[in-house]
This record gives structure tokens, C-alpha cells and sequence, in this order.
């Protein structure tokens, strides 16, 4: 187990009246334990939160008026406790989709940013040779860290997956992508995780990384390679970063400071 301390400072110009949802509190999920936490705003605005219930995200909605400065603050205190147990991962098997649960088979379609269905032939060509399971995952999320490079700006919110392919390069959420939607195309289903982690070398930002349905349950995979899947502190699952971002507004804003960053990380 890991204890983690998270803080995350968001700062925005607000030009116009502007509709928020947030996405940066800790996820309840069965992998972590939240000890902690506070959420303040400043100048102080009335706000709620909402749950999905099926993927433990949870929302923070507000509204707030036309100022120079508004403030997000988060901090918190975690114990990540993964539940698949990293030895017992390499013997998983793929599960047949007339097996899937109800609930994982959105997972298995293509998506505005996952277009597996323009994959399909590729995938195959690539992995579909391969043994079925946690190796072949694996495959692929080791074929997208070789074949993508890592560039800060070379993407944006209109890059898909087989964009990504085509350029080569990308950041976290567009290694994630490529990784969903050659899984997706394989016929394993296939989601985007993102959260907290700590990263050497790069600017404090969100974390995004794919998780795969192998036998067992879902799987955490990233190819970029940055970090151990294991210190990531889910915020948000979706089918991609459509679902995943972690503000979307309504009304014009500027976006003035981004800091997530993790400290005092004690191994337990």
C-alpha cells in the first residue's frame, strides 16, 4: 500500500458568466482509500457534487460570475491498495465477449476519439496472431510506446487515435487512445483512467492512462511509460477523454494556472 498526499490548484480568468463541472476530486473506487480531503474556491461560490454510481466518478457543478481571479483548491489524503495482485496479471486470459458483463460491453465500441473501427485490419495484422490475454494487451501497449513519441503541443481536442498513428506522436491521453482503440478493435474492451501521479522531469498535469477487461476484472496499462501504473490515484474512467476532462465549461474563461501535484508519498 502507498499513502499519497495530492494537492491541485486550478486558476481561471472568468470573462463571461460561466457554467462549471469539475473533475478533480479522488474517485471512490475499490483501488484506493480517501483519508482526507478539502475543496475550497475563491472568491467562495455555492456548489454541489454528483456521483456515476457505476464508474465512482464524481462531479463538482457551479456557477460563478465575471472576475479577474477564480480559485479551485483541492488537497488530499490517499492509500492506494490495487486489487489485482501484479504477479496473478500475467496469467490472465481475454474474456469472450459473449461472456462480457452487460455493463463492460460500451467499452468495446468505437468513440469520438477511439476510432477502433478504423483500426480493425491493423490490429489484427499486428496482434491478432498474438496469445490471447495480458501478454497481448501488453503488446500493444508496448508497440504504442515504441511508435509514438512523446511531444508536449503535438496534439489537441480534436486528435484521434488513428491521427496519433498517423503523426506519431502525441501526449499521455493520446498514448492512451491509440492503446483503447487497438484493444477495442481486438475485441477487448478498453477505457480511459486518469488521475494523480507523480512524474519527474515534466510540469505538474493530469495523468491519463487505459485499463483493459481481461479475466478478473479490468487491468491498468500506460504507455507512455512515465510512471508505475500503480501510483496513479484514479479521478475519473470513461469511454475517453470526452468523459474524462477534468473541467468543462459554459462561458468564456482563461485558463491562468494548472498545479496537480503529488507530495509526501509514503510506502507503507
Amino acid at each position: 500500500m502507498t499513502t499519497c498526499k495530492i494537492q491541485c490548484h486550478l486558476t481561471y480568468k472568468i470573462v463571461q458568466a460561466t457554467e462549471f463541472v469539475f473533475l478533480i476530486q479522488v474517485a471512490d473506487h475499490p483501488d484506493q482509500t480517501i483519508l482526507t480531503e478539502q475543496l475550497s474556491f475563491s472568491p467562495p461560490v455555492i456548489w454541489r457534487e454528483f456521483h456515476d454510481s457505476s464508474l465512482q466518478n464524481r462531479y463538482i457543478r457551479l456557477h460563478i460570475e465575471a472576475c479577474d481571479a477564480f480559485e479551485v483548491n483541492y488537497s488530499a489524503t490517499v492509500e492506494r491498495h490495487p486489487v489485482i495482485n501484479a504477479d496473478v496479471q500475467h496469467n490472465l486470459n481475454e474474456v469472450a465477449i459473449p461472456n462480457l458483463p452487460d455493463e463492460v460491453l460500451p467499452y468495446l465500441l468505437a468513440s469520438r476519439y477511439c476510432n477502433s473501427d478504423l483500426l480493425v485490419d491493423m490490429a489484427n495484422r499486428s496482434f491478432g496472431w498474438m496469445a490471447q490475454g495480458y501478454t497481448r494487451v501488453k503488446a500493444i501497449e508496448q508497440w504504442v510506446c515504441n511508435n509514438i513519441f512523446y511531444v508536449s503541443g503535438s496534439s489537441n481536442q480534436f486528435t484521434t487515435a488513428t491521427d496519433v498513428l498517423i503523426h506519431r506522436a502525441g501526449v499521455c491521453r493520446d498514448f492512451a487512445h491509440l492503446g483503447i482503440a487497438l484493444c477495442r478493435a481486438l475485441g477487448i474492451p478498453a477505457r480511459m483512467v486518469v488521475g494523480y501521479v507523480e512524474i519527474e522531469k515534466f510540469l505538474p498535469d493530469f495523468h491519463a492512462i487505459f485499463e483493459a477487461y481481461l479475466e478478473g476484472g479490468w487491468v491498468l496499462f500506460d504507455p507512455t511509460r512515465l510512471a508505475p501504473v500503480e501510483n496513479l490515484i484514479r479521478i475519473a474512467t470513461g469511454i475517453d477523454a470526452g468523459d474524462v476532462a477534468f473541467s468543462t465549461f459554459y462561458g468564456e474563461i482563461e485558463m491562468l494556472k494548472i498545479e496537480p501535484i503529488i507530495t509526501d508519498k509514503l510506502d507503507d
